[in-house]
């Protein structure tokens, strides 16, 4: 079952600019976000860095972009997520990919996403 903190913080990045404060709700000042999205691995330190990383997709939002929750496990204060990212702007429509939250007190202090490639 998705804990209603990340189905939040779905629905608040979903939302994009108009959800920015929303989203930054979910974070803790100190969180740390390491994300893939320009090609190479980047890693970034407080609530700030956070929000300017994930600003970065407001700029040129993918059109018609819907995200599906695949599967979810928890363990402790770590949920790892598993979802697909449908849009006509992906190549072959949709993208797979991974999240690793790490939770302290209801907010995120660390979130890992990784891209996977093509199944075959």
């Amino acid at each position: 079952m998705l804990p209603t903190e990340i189905a939040n913080f779905f629905l608040a990045m979903q939302a994009g600019k108009a959800g920015a404060e929303a989203l930054a709700a979910h974070f803790a000042d100190d969180a740390t976000y390491e994300e893939p999205f320009t090609g190479e691995t980047r890693r970034h330190q407080g609530r700030d860095a956070v929000m300017k990383a994930m600003a970065l997709g407001w700029e040129n939002p993918m059109p018609d972009m819907r995200i599906a929750v695949d599967r979810v496990q928890t363990a402790g204060d770590v949920i790892d997520l598993d979802w697909t990212c449908f849009s006509p702007a992906i190549p072959g429509g949709q993208g797979r990919g991974h999240n690793r939250y790490v939770m302290k007190d209801g907010l995120i202090v660390e979130l890992i996403t990784t891209l996977e490639g093509p199944k075959t």
